[in-house]
């Protein structure tokens, strides 16, 4: 599944995915994706973001991650963007940190 992300939208999708990973976006959250949204629409990528189901968001993260190239000092970044949203709310639970680690597996 391909998408046609700049590496801005990308980070904003992927940040997006990871509000959710405890079904719960808090309003923290969204205001520290909207600050890294600077030239992205992020209502057009959360409703872009709504219409996936799970295995889809997945592989247009993989897809976008490869078609960019991302090296793997850019990929610490997004996992460092990643660390920091999750503890936006001053609660890492479970399913943030289930979440983290498999992103982990999955794209380094």
């Amino acid at each position: 599944m391909s998408t046609h992300w700049n590496k801005e939208e990308l980070k904003i999708y992927l940040l997006i995915y990871c509000a959710q990973a405890n079904f719960n976006e808090t309003p923290q959250e969204i205001d520290y994706i909207k600050a890294k949204a600077q030239h992205t629409d992020f209502e057009k990528i959360h409703a872009e973001f709504e219409k996936d189901n799970d295995y889809q968001s997945l592989e247009k993260i993989e897809a976008a991650i490869e078609a960019h190239g991302l090296s793997s000092t850019e990929i610490d970044h997004l996992f460092d963007d990643i660390k920091t949203l999750f503890l936006k709310d001053g609660d890492y639970d479970i399913l943030e940190q289930n979440l983290y680690r498999g992103l982990q597996h999955l794209l380094k």
